[in-house]
């Protein structure tokens, strides 16, 4: 046997929390993480022992497991145990329902394999497995033998929702037949069997259920942000309290250093899991939620609790979620022969989700399935149907189309579809969109986690939403069908930053009116100057048409009239936009139009000021900034990132 060096042991046995045999015998190496174990010791010198052969424990599910039928006869006939699990509970019948392996099936319960034996990952049946992997023909073995039809794995599941995502006719008529209930809903999100087979793709199961009675109109479970933060938060406080007694109890509290052993984060985890379960079943949520919803007010009146200091708290933003049915499943994953299925079957093409009321074609808009979209307006759906939000199909395709850039991955099947974002704004203008409606807030999904744009969209029309892409096509297909590129945002309400009372109104030097909030937010020409990069982090996740600042300004300018000194809700003009972005050529433009270089925002702004570093981690572009003093501009010298 060729024996190993230390430094080969070592990699062979690994370093944390490893038993070597050294010397001839056994001997621990107690090595762990030097911060709890201290050093690790000295590996003592001499080869390692040979390790005996270990026998296996389920020769006859191994055999099972490669479908080696002749291997598991002969192990049967010498007394092999049938029902053996292997370390994760697969038995042989489980690996026969599992391949699909028929005659392997018919042997092993001749052998009196059991049906009811579960495995360890997920606690599924021989029939949950064959169900799963599509076998049918196993499937009817089973339940000829006497498997339990309605068993449920672990999650809650059935062997009827494994077969419809499997996709197996067959198999679904035999687990009906045999008592499956075709409408069980699994308890994570409420989703039946027609659900799964929707979200699948698998037309034929979509068609076979709805023949046995599954109800295409329920809806999967419907979850409220607030109410979740609201049990969080209780859940929270009641471990920190936990631990601070524990502490306390120790007399540690004035150690810094103080960390809680094993048990006492136990004990703590179980206190605030108690606190879930018990607001969960009360209505000690409900008056969470209603507390949530005061700290909500308290903390919008103190600066908000979002992120950034003017945008609303993220639970606040998503309002109620899920709630999908097994139309809004296909649609959500473009499955267009399981939703073509659906509504054959009798699905309202417009029925909408029972959270924030997103119908078929808005969901097909908001993930970019184009193609499922053009197939929904063919068939008559309701381009105007709007969520809670105010979202509408026309606005949330140029919102996909122009998505801005995620630290995280998103679904980009817009990158997928033979249909264009442009082939669908022009079939919704058809259909009779509305070129004019307006989102009623920020949407959630514009932008994913942090929100770098700092643009408030309240108010927003589609033309807007072109023109913050910089999209002159879009913008002159909308304006063909009567959009008004005059509408502006919405402005926000005021929020003071977090942490106690607003304060004075600080000093506006503009010299401008006052703006109510609800008034006039940001128009068209704000929105194609580059609203937001002054802010803050915009240049990171802005999505726009390459190139396209001059030509849509120009656009809005030349051809629509657009004022190119208009203010903003904060009294920002183009130029204080274009500065921002160091866009020397728009500012030369602007400027050639007429655009004042001298104005001055109600933050006291001037325009050089929003080219020379207005916020933290931006340089000053210090050639716009010598453009503009050559031009009039006034510098403050007010750098924040010098």
């Amino acid at each position: 046997m060729k024996r190993l060096t230390t430094a080969q042991a070592l990699r062979v046995v690994g370093v944390v929390g490893i038993t070597a045999l050294a010397a001839g015998g056994a001997t621990e190496l107690r090595a762990a993480h030097p911060r709890s174990m201290g050093a690790l010791p000295t590996i003592l010198a001499g080869p390692l022992a040979p390790v005996a052969p270990v026998a296996p424990v389920a020769p006859v599910a191994d055999a099972a497991m490669r479908g080696d039928l002749a291997t598991v006869r002969a192990l049967l006939l010498k007394g092999g145990d049938v029902n053996a699990a292997q370390g994760d509970g697969m038995t042989a019948l489980h690996w026969a329902a599992y391949r699909g392996e028929v005659e392997l099936a018919r042997v092993l319960l001749k052998a009196k394999a059991s049906l009811s034996a579960v495995n360890r990952v997920g606690a599924y049946t021989p029939l949950h497995l064959a169900s799963q992997s599509g076998s049918a023909e196993v499937v009817v073995v089973l339940l000829a033998a006497g498997a339990d039809a309605k068993a449920l794995t672990g999650q809650g599941i059935n062997a009827l929702h494994l077969a419809a995502g499997a996709g197996n006719a067959t198999a679904i008529n035999a687990l009906v037949a045999a008592g499956t209930d075709v409408n069980q809903a699994e308890p994570a999100w409420g989703q039946t069997p027609l659900m799964v087979a929707a979200a699948r793709g698998r037309a034929d199961a979509v068609r076979v259920l709805l023949k046995h009675g599954a109800d295409h109109r329920v809806r999967g479970k419907t979850i409220d942000p607030m109410k979740s933060s609201a049990q969080d938060r209780q859940a929270k406080q009641k471990r920190n309290a936990v631990l601070a007694d524990l502490r306390e109890k120790q007399g540690m509290t004035r150690t810094p250093t103080w960390q809680p052993d094993v048990h006492q984060v136990q004990a703590a985890v179980k206190a605030a899991r108690d606190v879930e379960v018990q607001a969960a079943s009360s209505a000690a949520l409900a008056n969470a939620a209603a507390a949530a919803a005061a700290e909500e007010a308290r903390l919008a009146a103190a600066g908000g609790p979002g992120l950034d200091d003017d945008d609303p708290g993220y639970t606040e933003l998503l309002g109620p979620q899920g709630g999908h049915s097994a139309l809004l499943l296909a649609v959500r994953e473009g499955q267009v022969e399981a939703m073509e299925a659906l509504l054959d079957g009798g699905a309202d093409i417009n029925e909408v989700s029972a959270g924030d009321h997103t119908s078929p074609l808005l969901m097909a808009a908001i993930n970019g399935q184009y193609d499922v979209a053009m197939r929904l307006i063919s068939r008559g759906a309701d381009p105007n149907l709007a969520s809670e939000a105010g979202a509408a199909p026309l606005y949330a395709v140029l919102n996909k189309e122009w998505a801005p850039t995620s630290r995280t991955p998103q679904p980009a099947y817009q990158l997928q579809q033979h249909a264009t974002y442009l082939e669908v704004v022009d079939a919704l203008l058809k259909a009779k969109a509305d070129p004019n409606a307006r989102v009623k807030r920020n949407l959630w999904y514009t932008t994913y986690n942090r929100d770098n744009l700092r643009v408030d969209f309240s108010g927003a029309t589609p033309f807007f939403r072109a023109a913050y892409a910089t999209d002159v096509a879009a913008m002159k297909v909308l304006l063909a069908a009567g959009a008004d590129p005059t509408i502006a945002t919405i402005k926000p309400v005021a929020r003071a930053r977090r942490g106690g009372a607003a304060g004075p109104a600080r000093a506006d030097p503009s010299g401008l009116p006052p703006i109510p909030d609800g008034g006039l937010g940001v128009l068209a020409i704000h929105a194609a100057s580059g609203v937001g990069y002054g802010q803050g982090f915009a240049a990171n996740d802005h999505r726009h048409v390459t190139d396209g600042w001059i030509p849509s300004v120009k656009f809005l300018v030349e051809e629509l009239g657009a004022d190119v000194n208009a203010r903003d809700f904060n009294g920002y003009t183009p130029l204080h936009h274009a500065a921002a972005r160091g866009d020397n050529e728009l500012i030369k433009y602007l400027v050639s139009k007429g655009g004042d270089v001298t104005a001055v925002a109600r933050t006291g702004q001037t325009t050089v000021d929003m080219a020379n570093g207005p916020v933290q981690r931006i340089s000053p572009y210090l050639d716009t900034v010598k453009l503009l003093e050559s031009l009039g501009a006034k510098n403050n010298n007010r750098c924040v990132s010098c």
